[in-house]
């Protein structure tokens, strides 16, 4: 079944029937959920299965922001609270492979409400590495301030989110850390020379390359490319991303309609494709955004289309068993340092 290279959201817990012929018309390859979206397990479930059934497609992917902390769509008293990243080292006093531990069975818990929901793929892990007077966009999103901690704890977290059977997105590659704005709102430049970003927030991508997701910040690295952000730089995926770091997984863009990003929405789509993404993500669901970016996105093929096979792919594996009450208390023991 052919798809364009696209994930959109949409308006409410159920699809309009604009957005339903829209979705049939257009055929994304994924849709993304935010908190407009969610009621209940079973509504949750019943808007995979519409998306799913009006593509045509039994494993399109439905996304989701569920990190924890401040970034966490589906909440009580539905869903367990999770900690921020920051909290898993805090409760392991320092100790980076405890902390690693109990970051992977915290996304195996995650893991586990998102697929009885569902849901197959979770924008997490943060990779990026905070500096000292950077926005709170991140923040405490980020498991550490040191790249080679952050590199030892999100691996923890991305594969206990793999072992539940849920695809990780690692982001916001190749580091949002020292963003001294927030990209929602405004365009972040860095000025640090490519030495000093290689040995710091390009260091936990390079070490995390073979994950199958990777999703960019908007921000622009003035040693790389002073004129473009990440997202539509040619030169950050071909020499950064792709060349540096070594990633070859399926590199989504980030969400098309912040304000780091100039240029109508059509403009946006066509210059992420000809910087080197391979898929556009659209998150607020307002229709003509979505339709403008679908205008400009192609169908998803070539290379672009073997990485989201393969990501895809990996969902095929059975999850791991696990015990939810033991990995439950370690969740508790986290969360109980922010009481």
């Amino acid at each position: 079944m052919r798809c364009k290279a696209l994930i959109l959201g949409c308006g409410g817990a159920s699809l309009t029937a604009e957005e339903e012929l829209f979705f049939s018309s257009v055929q994304p390859w994924g849709l993304i959920l935010f908190r407009r979206n969610i009621v209940d397990a079973d509504q949750i479930r019943a808007l995979c299965d519409r998306f799913r059934s009006l593509v045509g497609r039994p494993d399109a992917p439905v996304l989701i922001d569920q990190e924890g902390g401040r970034v966490q769509r589906m909440g009580p008293p539905l869903w367990r609270r999770y900690p921020a990243a920051a909290r898993y080292l805090e409760a392991a006093k320092g100790d980076v492979s405890l902390a690693a531990e109990w970051a992977r069975l915290g996304s195996r818990l995650i893991a586990q409400d998102l697929r009885a929901c569902g849901i197959s793929v979770d924008c997490m892990p943060v990779l990026d590495c905070p500096v000292e007077g950077a926005d709170f966009a991140i923040g405490d999103r980020a498991y550490s301030h040191d790249p080679h901690l952050v590199s030892t704890i999100a691996r923890g977290a991305a594969e206990g989110m793999l072992e539940g059977g849920v695809l990780p997105i690692i982001k916001h590659i190749p580091g949002h850390g020292r963003a001294m704005v927030d990209s929602h709102y405004a365009l972040p430049v860095v000025k640090e020379d490519r030495g000093t970003l290689e040995r710091t927030d390009f260091l936990p991508f390079q070490t995390l390359n073979h994950f199958p997701i990777a999703m960019t910040g908007h921000i622009v690295f003035d040693a790389i490319d002073p004129d473009h952000p990440a997202t539509t730089s040619k030169a950050v995926i071909s020499d950064i991303i792709r060349g540096w770091i070594g990633f070859d997984g399926l590199l989504l863009s980030d969400d098309l309609s912040m304000k780091a990003l100039s240029g109508d929405y059509g403009q946006r789509a066509n210059a992420l494709f000809s910087a080197g993404c391979d898929i556009a993500l659209h998150c607020n669901g307002l229709m003509d955004e979505a339709r403008a970016i679908a205008s400009a996105t192609p169908e998803l093929a070539g290379r672009s289309l073997e990485r989201a096979k393969a990501a895809l792919a990996r969902l095929e594996t059975p999850p791991m068993p696990m015990d939810p009450v033991e990995a439950a208390k370690i969740v508790d023991r986290v969360l109980a340092l922010q009481a």
